[in-house]
């Protein structure tokens, strides 16, 4: 009996992920879509170089025009240079990266301290700081899912994270 209810409630988990991801990767699609449009689009009701075809749910397409004039307030910024964040205290103790950008691009994620608390927390840190600085190159931004098993490491280093992109004005 227990055997089927496991089966039963991993069939089910198995369900709601699926049906969670059909319908999350569209939406997903379609911000990415909108926000692209967003900040290469005129901020004009002029639609020089910006022609839209489609209408009502779903198959909008927009082209544009890079010769089109561009609000410069929503172009990307190229920033330079390595920033500290705050240092942030954890119930482990304090958490401190840096963060290194180049052209605009996240190269680098340095942790200037980690959690030391106790060794557990040593090595939780030692383990997660890894991940959290890969996750934070491929998102280039402090916006990443937290590394299981690590949630204070997690959310002191990504608090400092954005205190340097904040000072970085990344």
């Amino acid at each position: 009996m227990r055997i089927r209810a496991a089966a039963a409630a991993a069939l089910a988990s198995v369900s709601v992920l699926s049906v969670g991801w059909l319908v999350g990767a569209p939406a997903v699609q379609s911000l990415q879509a909108t926000l692209t449009t967003t900040l290469t689009r005129p901020p004009s009701n002029e639609t020089t170089g910006v022609s839209s075809t489609g209408g009502g749910t779903g198959g909008a397409t927009t082209t544009i025009d890079a010769s089109a004039p561009v609000d410069e307030a929503l172009a990307p910024t190229s920033v330079t240079g390595t920033f500290e964040g705050s240092a942030v205290q954890t119930r482990f103790g304090p958490m401190q990266v840096s963060v290194t950008i180049d052209n605009g691009t996240i190269t680098m994620v340095t942790p200037l301290q980690l959690t030391n608390d106790d060794r557990k927390s040593v090595q939780i840190s030692n383990r997660a700081a890894p991940i959290l600085r890969e996750e934070v190159l491929a998102a280039q931004s402090a916006n990443v899912a937290n590394v299981s098993g690590a949630t204070y490491t997690t959310q002191g280093y990504l608090r400092s994270l954005q205190a340097a992109l904040d000072a970085a004005q990344f």
